[in-house]
């Protein structure tokens, strides 16, 4: 089955070319054929179809990637949320309030409450999402987190190394053993990546070396590479993350010079991906997007959905956090929230629109991309269904 969509407002390509990259073109179509683009260009030369989808001058776009989120958990923190917006200062610590809610909820209750995030997002213009365990932290209860998200995403990564829990906190030799050993044995065959928050200022979280222990014992496992890192403070996260080639390294707020021609040279296969959502939550600096593209870092924007430090799954929200916050141009936030966020996760068939990929494809009930900074906080984004 064919379908042309036509009467685009504005068709965002993310082609790198235009500003940003955005590739932002008028008059344009394509035509979708069993969940593929096969074809784009002008209108008056578009092939016949099985089906038209007119939109009604709306402006087309790929489908926001957003390649860091923590969905599997339940329980509440927003009594955390109004302590810091009072100026408490965030360590890490609450991390342990969701672990033991997650814990103590049925399958059916994080399966349900997993699917209406997902949702959620979609009719914010998400069209995928990747999906982290580690409010769980113990083999039984990671593994149950990670066959879940697999029910919503092919994204799955296992991060038992999130937080040193209660249990474990006199042994956190014993606990990374567990990390390492039998829970990664478990846990791999469930997951694509493996990540750690390396955060040697916060004690509930990870030194340098500890993350690099965790890291290798994954890839050595078949899994590939994540990293929070450089969140809290300057720390060894952004440079573990390139010397070992991983894909991302996430938060990136606190970074020297010496991180970011790190972060330069591996441009090619390391994305910086910014979590604006963060710091609107806790009050942190905002990191410096403008000063990272002019470098020539690959940057990404995500919204770390997660109930502690960022409970906002809108992707429309952190491109305008971008613009506002953080120097980019609304062109270049666009590119950073779809093209940017496949580049995350290593991903070529997503986060443009070109002959032969997937057809994610988001609308906005507005005639172009500006909109989406213009207008923040209305919900003009959503996931097209074609």
């Amino acid at each position: 089955m064919s379908t042309l969509i036509t009467n685009i407002g504005e068709l965002v390509t993310c082609d790198g070319t235009g500003e940003g990259g955005v590739g932002a073109r008028s008059d344009q179509a394509l035509v979708v054929v069993d969940g593929t683009i096969v074809w784009t260009g002008p209108v008056a030369s578009a092939p016949a179809a099985d089906e038209v989808m007119d939109v009604g001058g709306r402006c087309v776009l790929p489908g926001f990637v957003d390649s860091h989120a923590h969905l599997v958990f339940d329980g509440d923190r927003s009594a955390e949320f109004a302590a810091r917006m009072a100026g408490e200062r965030y360590d890490g610590g609450g991390i342990g309030v969701t672990v033991e809610a997650t814990r103590a909820a049925g399958d059916e209750r994080l399966r349900a409450a997993l699917a209406a995030r997902v949702a959620e997002m979609r009719a914010q213009g998400t069209t995928t999402v990747e999906v982290k365990s580690g409010y769980g932290l113990a083999v039984e209860h990671e593994v149950r987190a990670l066959r879940l998200a697999a029910e919503v995403t092919d994204e799955v990564t296992y991060l038992g190394a999130h937080f040193v829990p209660a249990e474990m906190r006199e042994d956190r030799d014993g606990y990374l053993d567990l990390v390492t050993g039998e829970m990664l044995a478990a846990c791999a065959p469930h997951a694509r990546w493996i990540d750690v928050f390396c955060e040697p200022a916060s004690p509930h979280a990870f030194t340098g070396e500890e993350s690099r222990r965790v890291l290798t014992a994954g890839r050595d496992a078949g899994l590939e590479l994540r990293v929070h890192g450089n969140q809290i403070d300057h720390g060894p996260g952004v440079q573990l993350a390139c010397e070992l080639g991983a894909a991302s390294v996430d938060h990136c707020t606190y970074l020297s010079s010496d991180d970011v021609a790190a972060l330069v040279d591996s441009a090619a296969t390391t994305t910086a991906t910014l979590l604006p959502g963060v710091e609107f939550s806790t009050r942190s600096p905002y990191p410096d997007a403008r000063a990272l593209l002019d470098a020539g870092v690959s940057v990404a924007i995500a919204s770390d959905c997660n109930p502690g430090t960022c409970f906002s799954s809108s992707m429309p929200f952190m491109v305008a956090l971008a613009v506002r916050e953080m120097g980019m141009t609304p062109s270049e936030a666009v590119v950073a929230a779809t093209r940017g966020g496949a580049r995350a996760l290593r991903r070529e068939d997503i986060g443009r629109i070109e002959v032969g990929a997937r057809a994610d494809l988001a609308v906005l009930e507005a005639p172009n991309h500006l909109h989406l900074s213009y207008r923040a906080g209305v919900p003009i984004a959503r996931a097209l269904e074609v």
